[in-house]
């Protein structure tokens, strides 16, 4: 079937009718979409797993972990609500607001009234999946789809066409389990994004790369539309001394786990570069080393349990980053590429040049700089001299160099002493900032991200408040004084006129 701008224009049409006709607005039928969501995930996980190994090589058990088992667990939450997986514990999370611009919020005397915000579904909205980046494929495309069903709008999802097997999936499954009157998928390649970007939306949620996301913004721009942004970025890794040789050690593991077990390197959140103290740079390295093997055999490409790079393209772009000869001077380990099966060895580099395109560019593969500073604090600075990533991730029990890294670095997200698991967590937001986007999702984050707070008030027809009108007079600018302040005994006094005003 040929996808023109007239088929989209009539799919945007007949998705918008359904939305008015009421039909996404009750909470059955929202529970009853989310509860066919979970049906096709747990009926098709065989199915799901073959389309994730076709794209990338990925192992059907990183796929329950990466996918399915995130999806399933996220439209339960959504069904349920619940806390912090216990799997982590002991484990805690918070959310702390990091100032961006300030803004001031105001009162205004009102009596015998009903104050309350009401959320509103956006309606209709386009969910825009990596463009340029396979991270989590069917994850990111169903994660977010949970909040539009939850909070009640009819949506179209765009796949990418770098995974053809997965968006195929998507394309067929979809509608045999959801409400196609509600619920589209759109395949095709970046003729179809941009004339997709060419239809007016309530809201559009994007995953992809900074560069991809000027165009999106520059098309929700004509028509002011509200746009998520989940990109990516360097995401570092923080290794202080830990001088307990099982916590190091535990640490380096993590770190192994964060950089290549997730579609060997091809995540937005996974760890991009290592700083650690040069001190014990080599004690890093060799326990890298060590558990790589472990994790991955001697011959990597033989063990079946590390994905392939998702296309040549990208192939050819991270064997180019090694090619530069200070870069390909600085392997510790790996290095080795097979261009037949589109596989690269988990690679290790101590200290790269730092104008290096592989510390310039995000890496988005199965390559780790490790960089070496004198002192742990350094790293911060380091940090900040670089465009915000969408997550920090540092291994210490230094509860001062803790608060460092909170109050004096911007990001998406800081987990400490582990990596990724934040992206579990129904109950903390997962979004970035700058570079590495705006917006968030999961949980009660996805329900706000498409649905639109409406301020409503209900005022009594009984009292009014006669200072707020002319003719002024001192006595009503004491008034409006006194009631800004939220002084109501002055203004008892006030009006009575046992107050003298200025």
């Amino acid at each position: 079937m040929e996808i023109n701008g007239e088929f989209l224009e009539e799919s945007v049409r007949e998705l918008r009718q359904y939305f008015r006709s009421g039909s996404t607005r009750s909470v059955t039928w929202r529970k009853n979409q989310l509860t066919a969501l979970l049906d096709l995930v747990h009926k098709n996980e065989d199915a799901i797993s073959e389309s994730l190994y076709q794209d990338l090589g990925k192992h059907p058990v990183e796929a329950f972990r990466d996918e399915i088992g995130a999806i399933g667990k996220s439209a339960t939450y959504s069904l349920s609500c619940s806390d912090i997986p216990l799997l982590f514990f002991p484990a805690k999370g918070e959310v702390l607001a990091e100032p961006l611009v300030s803004f001031f919020d105001f009162f205004l005397l009102c009596l015998f009234d009903e104050r309350f915000s009401y959320q509103q579904k956006i309606s209709i909205e386009a969910l825009n999946v990596p463009m340029s980046y396979l991270f989590l494929t069917i994850v990111l495309a169903l994660d977010p789809l949970i909040g539009a069903i939850a909070a009640g709008n009819v949506v179209v999802i765009k796949p990418s066409e770098q995974a053809p097997a997965c968006s195929s999936f998507l394309a067929n499954t979809i509608p045999r389990y959801l409400d196609s009157n509600a619920i589209r998928v759109i395949e095709g390649g970046a003729a179809v994004s941009q004339q997709l970007l060419l239809q007016k939306w309530d809201k559009i949620f994007f995953t992809g790369s900074p560069r991809v996301a000027r165009f999106v913004m520059s098309a929700a721009a004509k028509n002011l539309t509200p746009v998520t942004l989940e990109l990516g970025g360097k995401c570092p890794a923080i290794l202080d001394s830990l001088t307990n040789p099982s916590d190091f050690k535990l640490a380096v593991k993590r770190i192994v786990g964060g950089k290549w077990g997730p579609c060997s390197g091809q995540a937005c959140i996974g760890i991009d570069y290592v700083l650690v103290e040069e001190k014990v740079s080599s004690h890093l390295v060799e326990l890298l080393k060590k558990i790589v093997r472990r994790f991955y055999g001697d011959n990597p490409l033989e063990s079946k349990v590390i994905s392939r790079i998702v296309n040549k393209q990208n192939f050819t772009r991270l064997c180019n980053l090694l090619k530069d000869p200070l870069v390909a001077a600085s392997i510790v380990h790996g290095g080795s590429v097979e261009e037949k099966h589109l596989f690269i060895e988990p690679t290790i580099l101590l200290d790269p040049p730092l104008d290096a395109d592989v510390m310039t560019e995000e890496i988005f593969g199965p390559l780790l700089p490790i960089i070496t500073v004198n002192k742990i604090g350094e790293s911060i600075e380091f940090i900040n001299s670089r465009p915000k990533p969408l997550a920090i991730y540092a291994f210490t029990k230094d509860e001062t160099l803790k608060r460092r890294i909170l109050t004096e670095t911007s990001s998406g997200s800081v987990t400490f002493n582990d990596t990724m698991v934040q992206f579990l967590c129904d109950t903390l937001p997962f979004g970035g900032v700058g570079q590495s986007g705006f917006g968030r999702y999961h949980g009660k984050y996805s329900f706000d991200t498409f649905s639109h707070e409406k301020a409503v008030m209900h005022r009594s027809l009984c009292l009014e408040i006669e200072p707020r009108y002319p003719p002024w007079s001192k006595f009503k600018l004491e008034f409006l004084r006194l009631a800004y302040k939220l002084n109501y005994f002055g203004l008892l006094l006030h009006i009575l006129g046992l107050k003298r005003y200025k």
